[in-house]
């Protein structure tokens, strides 16, 4: 059985390596109903995005395309798109660093039926002037995934440091079962505690990115902000201590994590070799229908050893904006937002954004007919009914990608042993200011 789940993993890893984005040749129909042309950014959802663009189509005539980018590549493949004779119609953006390259594209879409559906402006990208340059589409959490059925073996085991998964609710106790479980690992038939923190370009992001949003999180809650053209680093050394423990309470030796990928993490999980995966809501499709039964799916918030953090939730925004291309044909621009309003109102739509995809949205058509079936989600909504605080989404006022890219390479050097610690807080705090400046000059 592990070996055969194996081999489908491996399948899946080369196809998505071997994978070029390319794009189609653009659906063509009737001139006067426009087409609508979606550069999708999650390749997570590629095939149900491409499903309902079809659906779409044969209701209506009106040809849709769909794109996806390879991960780690949007911006790179946006630009590449956008200086095309066929640019998208549709894009996203993840946020105000993000929109502030593609704002001279945005269509105002204040008086769009997106809009006039959406649950509040906190979804909402808009300008000073009040247009509405974007609107989020999916409402996502991320934490840490476990197991629940290999952590409550573990709890069964003599000498257990904890009776009940309960107990981890801060970092103290987090590190006390991880260091544990890795002892004990043959025993409890596992590989690693934690999955493998793959550096490559498909997984680097869940360090140097969502990682890196605690510490930011909890500077800005002290420091009373929002965002900064200067970052302190007040946190890095709790930033320090989670990250010894993903690379040292590991599957993998640190020496291999600059090609390990997220579908070695995905594997790693889905079949049972870690107990813990640091990752999303929008993970479920690729762990699903392996070892790991939807019922033994949970969520711990990624503590960091920071004073009241028992009363911490799960790391909860987004960073998938809607944007409509304003300098596309205005045939166009009205065939996409025509789409847009049938994907958040027909019970096609609705059934494959919440069901099929397994979002969270924010708009206010997805009424309790339409809440996700996804485990993941289930386990952030039981967070907030329990009046944990969650950890907003501050990765997106992050001054640049190449910000990012310093970090994670400082983070992979440190985790390799060829780098110091030091030079994580150099890129993290210097390059903040350096990049921040670089942004904003002019």
């Amino acid at each position: 059985m592990r070996m055969k789940k194996a081999t489908a993993f491996g399948l899946a890893a080369l196809m998505a390596a071997t994978m070029i984005p390319t794009v189609p040749a653009m659906a063509k129909g009737d001139d006067s109903e426009g087409s609508v042309y979606y550069l999708n950014f999650k390749p997570e959802q590629a095939d149900q995005w491409s499903d309902l663009a079809k659906k779409y189509t044969d209701e209506t005539g009106v040809p849709v395309t769909v794109v996806t980018a390879a991960s780690g590549t949007y911006e790179s493949t946006l630009k590449s798109e956008m200086a095309k004779d066929e640019v998208p119609t549709l894009f996203q953006v993840n946020g105000p660093v993000g929109l502030a390259s593609w704002k001279d594209y945005c269509y105002d879409l204040k008086d769009s039926d997106v809009y006039k559906n959406v649950e509040s402006d906190d979804f909402v990208l808009k300008d000073d002037s009040g247009a509405v340059d974007g609107i989020a589409y999916v409402i996502e959490t991320y934490g840490l995934i476990y197991n629940k059925a290999l952590l409550k073996k573990y709890c069964e085991m003599d000498g257990a440091v904890i009776k009940s998964a309960d107990e981890i609710n801060n970092f103290e106790t987090l590190k006390k079962v991880a260091d544990d479980i890795q002892a004990k690992k043959d025993d409890l038939g596992v590989d690693g505690a934690f999955t493998s923190a793959g550096f490559d370009s498909s997984s680097d992001w869940r360090f140097k990115t969502h990682l890196a949003n605690l510490p930011i999180y909890y500077e800005y809650k002290e420091d009373g902000i929002t965002s900064t053209d200067a970052i302190k680093g007040t946190y890095l050394d709790n930033f320090k201590n989670l990250f010894d423990l993903y690379i040292t309470d590991s599957t993998c030796e640190p020496s291999l994590l600059s090609s390990k990928t997220i579908d070695d993490a995905n594997a790693e999980f889905g079949l049972g070799e870690a107990v813990f995966y640091q990752n999303g809501t929008w993970a479920y499709d690729n762990i699903k229908d392996n070892e790991v039964a939807d019922e033994d799916m949970g969520m711990l918030p990624i503590y960091i050893g920071v004073d009241g953090e028992e009363d911490q939730g799960l790391c909860t925004g987004s960073e998938n904006y809607w944007c409509v291309n304003k300098k596309a044909d205005e045939k166009d621009i009205q065939a996409t937002l025509d789409f847009l309003s049938w994907v958040i109102t027909s019970d096609e739509g609705r059934e494959s954004i919440s069901k099929e995809m397994g979002f969270t949205t924010p708009f206010k058509t997805f009424d309790e007919n339409y809440e996700s079936a996804n485990p993941l989600v289930k386990a952030a909504d039981e967070y907030v009914k329990a009046g944990k605080t969650p950890v907003s989404w501050n990765f997106t006022t992050m001054p640049s990608e190449e910000w990012k890219n310093q970090v994670g390479s400082a983070m992979l050097e440190y985790a390799q042993g060829t780098g110091e610690w030091d030079a994580v807080k150099t890129a993290f705090v210097d390059g903040w200011a350096k990049e921040y400046k670089a942004a904003n000059e002019g």
